[in-house]
């Protein structure tokens, strides 16, 4: 071989070890990131880690808390605000009443018509959405949008001439002058008209709907967890909780009178009152927050407060996925360059991470398609798939478990979560033999819990765990459908200045 052919040899020699090289130091540096990403996600998880005995702890947190909001206001981060209700329909109820639901995205009127023995006879819904620019304007015109509605509806029914009563479900927090008026404490869920704060919301209705002539007038302000225990307890009186998991999420039950030491000697003509727990706000060291959440936080609106519902309500789980998934593009490069889009708060909302991880397709099929279509990720490989589909399921699981405890500290507040021994029944019971396990019904609402199974299933199985299954079988988790709508009229008729009766709680 002459010197230019060793020459060539050598050189080429040298180029495809450089190139071997190269393709080498590549494969190296791409299992060096997607190593970086599985270590974010392996820390992630164990940040989010909700054994049994941690689960526990955040029950005993929720019950000093409810105990200290019941012994003084301002005592704890739960305002657990007096409602004034102290009755609840019992399936005697007749007539026709009228209910707005507001307090989201979607404002509903109702007309709903009961007869005796717990009959629904007849209902009618109308959805609207609420304009955005509503959301953040002035009172006035928020409560006549309000008002043109209800007026339409009632056209349309060919009854506005008629005097009906109406029940209110205002689902922000409000504290209760009396059964049928409150003042605003402070919007959430994204609402921010300034003026409303400290006004009474159903004389801000109430004003509304005579501006439109109508000759209808709130009778029951109520929250919508409240509306839904109503209609739990219409046709269960084993009722005694509501809790709701949408967009947002709070909590209710009834409470005996003696126990409320903030308002001792003003409660005298009944053995219990409704809660308004708002435990949105509830907050405890034992709770697993990560960076995710406090960079969430930072977010919002409302900063350091509504920690428990940042952590739990639909509003938030679909944000807290997508700041895991950008800093695992940030730093392990595992979207390649398409990975933009993950730097826009928000865009992964809830319904799309329950799709993600309700995915059981053998190639992630949708989980793909939402990639591609939604966040712009447009061939992400299968172990990539499952890494999305892992940090939903993490953030799920999180969110159910922590939900699941927060019942339980109710339940073990009113003594039936079988920590003090079983509950025995009274002689009012049925005759039930002493020591028997009393059934408790919690009724629920929200479409995270109704929409997503996987959510569904992990708070039942953490209710299991934290409570054991021999008192876990004696609690029933009762989907109510429209409670906070249907539940505000049944209320209204309560207590209606024609009500025929009313059954203290």
């Amino acid at each position: 071989m002459g010197r230019v052919g060793l020459g060539v040899a050598v050189g080429c020699a040298a180029v495809t070890c450089a190139i071997a090289a190269a393709l080498v130091a590549r494969r190296a540096s791409a299992r060096a990131r997607w190593r970086r990403a599985v270590a974010l996600l392996r820390e992630f998880e164990e940040g989010c880690a909700t054994p049994p005995a941690r689960l526990r702890q955040v029950v005993d947190a929720m019950v000093v808390e409810m105990h200290a909001g019941l012994a003084s206001d301002g005592g704890s981060k739960l305002k657990m605000l007096l409602t004034f209700v102290d009755a609840l329909p019992n399936g005697n109820e007749e007539g026709i009443y009228y209910s707005i639901d507001l307090g989201g995205t979607n404002f509903r009127v109702l007309r709903v018509e009961v007869g005796a023995g717990s009959v629904i006879i007849n209902q009618k819904v109308e959805h609207q959405p609420i304009p955005e620019e509503l959301t953040k304007g002035t009172t006035e015109d928020l409560f006549n949008f309000v008002a043109l509605a209800l007026k339409s509806f009632l056209e349309r029914e060919d009854d506005q001439d008629l005097k009906r009563a109406l029940g209110f479900t205002f689902s922000f927090p409000v504290r209760q002058n009396s059964v049928s008026s409150g003042s605003l404490i402070r919007w959430t869920k994204g609402f921010s008209i300034e003026d409303t704060v400290g006004k009474d919301v159903a004389q801000c209705l109430n004003d509304a709907l005579a501006r439109c002539g109508l000759n209808v007038r709130v009778t029951a302000l109520v929250n919508d967890t409240v509306g839904t225990l109503a209609l739990g307890h219409y046709y269960d009186e084993d009722t005694v909780a509501a809790v709701i998991i949408g967009s947002g999420t709070n909590a209710c039950y009834i409470e005996r009178t003696d126990a409320i030491i903030k308002c001792q000697g003003l409660l005298t003509n009944s053995g219990g009152m409704v809660i308004n727990m708002e435990w949105g706000n509830f907050w405890s060291s034992h709770l697993p927050r990560t960076l995710y959440d406090i960079s969430l936080d930072e977010e919002t609106q409302n900063r350091n407060d509504q920690g428990f519902e940042k952590m739990i309500s639909g509003m938030y789980l679909g944000e807290i996925a997508r700041l895991v998934l950008h800093r695992m593009a940030q730093e392990s490069d595992v979207f390649g360059d398409a990975a933009d889009s993950l730097s826009s708060p928000f865009i992964l909302s809830t319904p799309f991470l329950a799709a993600i991880r309700e995915d059981d397709s053998p190639d992630l099929s949708e989980v793909r398609r939402i990639l591609q279509e939604h966040l712009k990720i447009p061939d992400a490989p299968l172990k990539t798939r499952r890494l999305v589909v892992k940090v939903c399921d993490i953030v799920t699981r999180r969110a159910a478990r922590l939900a699941a405890a927060g019942i339980v500290g109710i339940l073990k507040k009113l003594g039936r979560d079988g920590s003090g021994g079983v509950a025995s029944s009274s002689s009012s019971s049925g005759g039930r033999a002493r020591g028997q396990l009393r059934r408790t019904v919690v009724a629920i609402e929200g479409g995270l819990y109704q929409g997503y199974s996987v959510f569904r299933e992990y708070l039942d199985e953490a209710l299991v765990e934290i409570l054991g299954e021999e008192v876990a079988r004696s609690v029933t988790l009762r989907v109510t459908e429209d409670g906070s709508g249907i539940g505000a009229a049944l209320l209204a008729a309560v207590h209606s200045s024609n009500s025929q009766q009313q059954v203290p709680i």
